[in-house]
């Protein structure tokens, strides 16, 4: 079987379920090689305070079959202007097979004009940002337009790597992955999304945070002014 490479770019602040529940699924076939990639190989926190280890560099990583970008909390706002980062995702993405995203990972890859012309996902309480950047947002847990496919907030991870298995090593593959992982969701509350959640639920989760919506929200306004500008 052809080694497949597969790549997550990582960061100060990246989600670790936005990164471990695809990288778990996409880990199980024996054709699969998983990288994740930041600038140096020393460790990173993620926005939960967990602590991930680069296993190569920008600067070294090899052509990938699919490059990923998940989320991330405060520290995704340096990402979406770090040019050194998006020139390496525009770089990866003209080879790539599938150019993907977890949660607000939608929303690098729209910085670095990538979904532009695209359909999209990403956690729902960023939508309308993603509209901000000029992409068709679909709310969905995985959306597949051509060769992108993005996954909506955190959990959807794991939905988005069977879904990208299935597309790289077919649907037999991907539904052994899931027998592997027993993954037969039954959540305890029925709150997974605003409209089941309710708005006594919704409102208090908005409010708490604010801050990050605000931080993403000035982010987004650069990032359009400077998208305008380019093109």
């Amino acid at each position: 079987m052809t080694q497949l490479q597969i790549g997550f770019l990582i960061y100060p602040g990246v989600v670790q379920l936005d990164v471990m529940g695809a990288y778990q699924v996409l880990a199980f076939p024996p054709n699969t090689q998983l990288h994740l990639i930041w600038k140096t190989l020393t460790p990173i926190a993620t926005n939960e305070g967990l602590t991930l280890i680069p296993t190569v560099m920008l600067a070294d990583c090899p052509p990938l079959d699919v490059i990923c970008v998940p989320g991330g909390g405060i520290g995704q706002t340096a990402i979406v202007k770090d040019a050194e980062i998006l020139s390496f995702l525009q770089q990866q993405s003209i080879s790539a097979q599938y150019v993907t995203s977890v949660c607000t990972g939608s929303m690098v890859l729209a910085a670095a004009g990538l979904l532009q012309g695209y359909k999209a996902t990403c956690h729902w309480a960023f939508r309308d940002q993603l509209v901000m950047l000029g992409v068709e947002v679909i709310p969905q847990r995985v959306v597949i337009d051509r060769n992108r496919v993005t996954g909506a907030g955190v959990t959807s991870g794991i939905d988005f790597g069977l879904t990208l298995l299935g597309l790289l090593c077919g649907e037999e593959i991907a539904k052994m992955t899931q027998l592997m992982m027993e993954y037969t969701p039954e959540p305890p509350f029925n709150a997974g999304t605003p409209e089941t959640a309710g708005k006594e639920i919704v409102q208090p989760l908005i409010q708490f945070g604010k801050p990050l919506l605000d931080a993403f929200l000035a982010q987004t306004r650069e990032t359009k002014a400077r998208l305008k500008l380019e093109n």
